[in-house]
């Protein structure tokens, strides 16, 4: 971890050293598990041999680049242990700021079957925001991890919560990363900045086969504005890419306050959607839930896509 830390670190100088005559560079965004990778297979072995407590050594390393710059650092994610909650290991990324660090995130939407951290949701007893934003200088930051992003509402609440700045920190893999002809990455990006009215920042790991098979991420990291406009792109990938591009907050808050049309937050029909009204995952959420594995994980998913055909044949997902 130090010596990934030690990268991240020098990646910071030269994001801010090269843009220096052509664009302030105030904001910086790393992918998932740029920290640590979590490589075990079961909840125990992570809270073992690779959680670590936040703040640590790492955070504070990046609160000192941020002063030292003058700039926001959206963590890469590492495993995190609370000692709020014995046994439990959250997927969990930082935003840091010349003044310390300003929110902590923890994955909501782990990706099970394999991920095996908890979701802060699944918690019983969990008490802190589970999408927290960051009134900054520079704008409103909210941030979501990788597999978030295909839950539109995790991104909704963000942007319900004030976010125009959504930071994407994610490790999004082959075949669905940013290659054609699937390229989910880029579909997401687009799509989510235009249902929020929102700028997008998301940075994707760049890995080939050799680093961590069986799987292969490439990169792609990306910039996109409230209308869906691709404004930086480090595709194709995969390996390291540092890519840079303006973020108008003013013009973001005046579209916001101007428009009629496409004002999605402004015009949700909340009472039209009473899929949201039964709980779907964990489907034994309650005091006493098993150590989470690959194996509890596959049990919990079958178990709730019962449960949701059952709703649906019963016709309680109809109003």
């Amino acid at each position: 971890m130090r010596g990934n830390t030690d990268r991240m670190l020098a990646m910071i100088d030269h994001a801010v050293a090269g843009s220096a005559p052509f664009l302030p560079v105030r904001l910086i965004v790393f992918p998932e598990f740029a920290h640590a990778a979590p490589v075990y297979a079961e909840a125990r072995e992570l809270a073992e041999k690779l959680a670590v407590p936040i703040p640590n050594e790492h955070t504070d390393r990046l609160e000192r680049k941020a002063r030292e710059h003058g700039v926001y650092i959206q963590s890469g994610s590492m495993i995190e242990q609370d000692s709020a909650w014995p046994g439990v290991v959250f997927n969990t990324t930082c935003l840091v700021g010349p003044e310390g660090m300003l929110y902590r995130y923890r994955k909501v939407n782990p990706w099970i079957p394999y991920e095996v951290h908890a979701s802060p949701h699944d918690v019983p007893g969990y008490d802190r925001p589970l999408f927290p934003v960051a009134d900054t200088e520079i704008g409103r930051i909210g941030c979501a991890i990788c597999y978030d992003w295909l839950f539109p509402e995790a991104i909704r609440q963000l942007a319900a919560n004030g976010a125009e700045v959504l930071a994407r920190v994610s490790a999004y893999m082959d075949p669905w990363g940013s290659a054609e002809p699937m390229n989910w990455w880029t579909t997401i990006n687009r799509a989510r900045a235009i249902e929020n009215t929102a700028y997008v920042v998301a940075a994707n790991q760049g890995a080939s086969l050799e680093h961590y098979p069986p799987y292969s991420w490439p990169g792609g990291s990306q910039i996109v504005d409230f209308d869906g406009r691709l404004l930086a792109d480090a595709s194709p990938g995969p390996g390291e890419r540092i890519v840079v591009a303006p973020i108008d907050i003013s013009a973001l808050r005046h579209e916001r306050d101007a428009r009629r049309g496409h004002a999605m937050l402004a015009q949700l029909r909340t009472e039209a959607y009473p899929v949201y009204a039964a709980h779907r995952y964990p489907p034994d959420a309650g005091p006493d839930q098993p150590q989470l594995s690959y194996d509890v994980n596959v049990k919990r998913i079958d178990a709730a896509k019962r449960a949701a055909d059952d709703l649906s044949r019963r016709g309680l997902l109809v109003d």
